[in-house]
């Protein structure tokens, strides 16, 4: 098939999340399955790598004529197609400007109207998140007359619900998607233009990127207001989990570690921690567990709970390591709490390569989510061999089984309860685990055994592409 995948962010041109990991990692996959794949984004400031310029395009946007350029890149193999348009994109940051609605609602009209320029008239237009979830929308009210569109099908995946894309109904105004398309049934949600619900609405068929998130968004404690209207679609709504890309993430090669190890000789990962805690400042006790953390900090990913539990964590002698950038609320805290307890380390930054290290290094992963749709952390420590202690919710709930409840197929420890005690409690399990000593190179070869490449999730992508062209 031929696959156009629409991304704001694409590993390494462009990164801020999970979404860039995956827009990075999925298309080569699918590469790999005999498919054409290509990928577009936005050309935001600090993409600097153009291999050809294809010269100008129209978008027909704000009741005018915009012209933009259509440039190309390539991410390991895969082409890019980036749309350049300096006003909107050429900026420091991928997000976070005011005027947003503005700079994706034209990226989602331009992934149309690049096509006669790039001359690739796809099978599929797959879409992801809020930020080009309007192609469906302008595909099926738009272009819906004009034969070189209509055999084009669309999928839409929701990689996380809580952010939208809501604006004002001026910004539909100048979108000038049709009338009909502003209503219930429609891309208007509480007098609002909802770019999310566009995608869901108009796309053929949508998908989360786990099983269990699937379900849970269609709940209000997890819907974010869309609960109804994805009940509404259940027939065209799957889960299909993410993957993780082995060559990024392997032990045996990486060159960011102390020391590279295996399944089979995953004792040498006891240098990686050394060389973490040497980094850190942080006592060299091989006895003490040493737990880390890369994440956002912020409420989603469960700092709420994490900050009062960690004192009473930190005093049952384990060390903890945390990497990340986030909210004010919980980033100021955490670097309090850090300056007074001797155990704790929080790199309140972006840093890839630290990221790597704390993966090998750690003996333990912390990922207390209040929701997860998919989560890419549990499945990288995973492939280290670092055994992860998550709450039970999204993607967490469909990649670790906790070894106290199974024994024999458990590969990390599990809490359902969204609470201090709930995190705490789990944490003391694993800690009494890694103490008792018997079983737990057992339990990192297990983990480490586990297929999380994208292999599957390409071939189940494939499957649900060609139910979206009738196949």
């Amino acid at each position: 098939m031929k696959i156009l995948f629409a991304s704001a962010e694409a590993y390494p041109l462009a990164k801020v999340g999970g979404l860039g990991d995956v827009a990075g990692s999925l298309p080569k996959a699918l590469r790999a399955l005999g498919h054409d794949v290509r990928i577009a984004l936005p050309r935001y400031g600090m993409i600097r790598d153009v291999k050809e310029d294809l010269g100008p395009f129209r978008v027909r946007i704000g009741g005018r004529d915009e012209e933009a350029r259509l440039q190309t890149s390539a991410i390991d193999g895969v082409p890019v197609y980036l749309v350049d348009k300096p006003e909107l994109y050429d900026r420091p940051k991928v997000y976070e400007y005011e005027d947003d609605g503005m700079r994706f609602g034209f990226f989602g009209k331009a992934l149309l109207d690049l096509l006669p320029t790039a001359d690739f008239w796809p099978d599929i237009v797959h879409c992801n998140d809020w930020h080009s979830a309007l192609a469906p929308a302008f595909l099926r009210t738009a272009y819906a007359a004009d034969g070189r569109y209509r055999p084009i099908r669309t999928v839409y995946t929701i990689h996380n619900l809580q952010h939208q894309g809501l604006f004002g109904r001026d910004l539909f105004d100048w979108t000038g998607l049709p009338a009909v398309a502003w209503g219930p049934e429609g891309v208007e949600f509480y007098d609002r233009l909802n770019f999310m619900k566009a995608g869901i609405v108009y796309a053929d068929l949508v998908n989360t990127v786990s099983p269990t998130y699937a379900q849970e968004i269609q709940t209000p404690e997890y819907g974010y207001g869309l609960e109804g209207l994805l009940r509404s679609r259940a027939s065209k709504l799957s889960g299909i989990l993410n993957g993780i890309d082995h060559d990024v993430w392997n032990p045996a090669k990486d060159a960011l570690l102390a020391r590279t190890y295996t399944k089979t000789t995953v004792e040498k990962k006891a240098e990686d921690k050394k060389s973490l805690q040497k980094e850190g400042g942080l006592a060299p006790d091989r006895k003490a567990p040493l737990l880390g953390m890369v994440s956002r900090i912020t409420g989603q990913k469960g700092l709420d709970i994490l900050l009062p539990a960690l004192p009473r964590i930190l005093r049952r002698g384990a060390q903890v390591v945390v990497l990340g950038t986030g909210e004010k609320q919980y980033e100021e805290p955490l670097a309090a709490l850090a300056e007074s307890e001797d155990g704790l380390v929080a790199y309140l930054k972006y840093d890839e390569a630290l990221a790597h290290r704390i993966y090998a290094g750690s003996d333990f992963f912390l990922m207390p989510s209040r929701f997860e749709p998919c989560g890419l952390g549990q499945m990288i420590s995973l492939r280290y061999g670092t055994v992860p202690i998550v709450r039970a919710t999204g993607g967490l709930a469909d990649t670790v089984v906790d070894i106290t409840r199974d024994a024999k197929q458990g590969n990390g420890f599990v809490f359902s309860d969204y609470t201090p005690d709930g995190l705490e409690d789990a944490t003391r399990r694993a800690m009494e685990f890694y103490r008792a000593g018997r079983g737990w190179k057992g339990l990192q070869r297990r983990a480490m055994a586990a297929d999380l490449s994208w292999k599957a999730s390409a071939e189940a992508y494939t499957r649900w592409y060609e139910r979206a062209r009738g196949g």
